[in-house]
């Protein structure tokens, strides 16, 4: 069975000032999605599902239906605050979205293959989805087997402002042994700091190996999510500000040693729109690979009338 792309298209871009899922960056207008679904789709992976809110609806299925109907096996799945597990309900002025391990929840009743997790507004490279499917599609693939791409920190950080990111630690087998959350992530001065959640800024090495949300992961992750996000909803649903994180499954999957995470080396280059200041280099970098021949433009043809 071929494994699944969920693609996390669901933010509600505020820093970017707009809806940056459907914003064209290459050289015929593709979005970052587009390349992703073409990666993903030569590397061996067998559908896409998209997770996105009810009220982008429309726009997405006017700018992604025309591209991907008849020629891309994808789902729609929708991240809604009021999607919860029983017992929970959402405060009423709730307004942020629960976070990465919530919108990969959504998604359970549509997966029931081993499957990969990515943001939509990052550009991962062909070689990070060619590794990725490579395990996933692996016989021998265990329940508790979940795996992630890593990148350099001073490589993924943006010049127009601060960026998110889950700091890890890895042991000498390639192994994830930790991973944290960090915000507010920039160079200040000429080094590289975070806030902690007393607004604390602290130093972190630039060189650290950081998860941009590429996970692999075999279903049984779903159950896990449940479990967890229940308490995790229980302790902080009054929070306007609180998200639930996939590192923060994972973290607790690890220390449990329910299941093991192994980093992936690759040799794609990742870069990301954040802000709008982000595009003109994205746009550079993606006219650059259509030139030496790594894509073609456009990536699908239209099949709108």
């Amino acid at each position: 069975m071929k494994p699944t792309l969920i693609i996390l298209a669901a933010g509600m871009g505020s820093r970017y000032g707009g809806l940056k899922q459907v914003d064209g960056v290459g050289p015929g207008g593709e979005t970052i999605i587009d390349y992703s679904v073409y990666d993903a789709l030569r590397a061996g992976f067998g559908k896409v599902v998209f997770v996105i809110r009810k009220d982008i609806e429309k726009d997405f299925r006017e700018v992604f239906g025309r591209r991907f109907d008849g020629q891309v096996p994808y789902e729609i799945a929708f991240q809604e605050l009021d999607m919860l597990p029983p017992g929970i309900k959402c405060p009423p002025d709730r307004i942020k979205p629960w976070g990465t391990a919530h919108a990969v929840w959504v998604c359970r009743e549509v997966v029931q293959e081993p499957f990969a997790v990515i943001n939509a507004d990052d550009f991962y490279g062909a070689d990070s989805f060619r590794v990725m499917s490579k395990v996933l599609s692996d016989k021998n693939l265990k329940e508790g087997d979940f795996f992630m791409v890593g990148y350099r920190l001073a490589n993924t950080l943006s010049d127009q402002g601060s960026v998110s990111r889950g700091v890890c630690t890895v042991d000498a087998n390639s192994f994830l042994l930790d991973v944290v959350e960090r915000t507010h992530i920039e160079r200040i001065g000429g080094v590289v700091m975070y806030k902690n959640e007393h607004d604390e800024l602290i130093p972190v090495d630039d060189q650290s190996l950081v998860s941009m949300n590429c996970w692999g992961f075999t279903p049984v992750f779903f159950d896990y999510i449940g479990e967890m996000m229940h308490d995790f909803l229980s302790g902080n649903a009054a929070n306007p500000k609180s998200e639930f994180y996939i590192p923060t499954v994972v973290n607790q999957l690890i220390k449990t040693r329910m299941a093991t995470c192994r980093v992936l080396p690759t040799t794609s280059q990742w870069f990301g729109v954040t802000y709008p200041g982000d595009k003109p280099m994205v746009t550079e970098k993606l006219k650059q690979l259509t030139v030496s021949g790594e894509y073609v433009s456009p990536l699908f043809k239209s099949t709108a009338p």
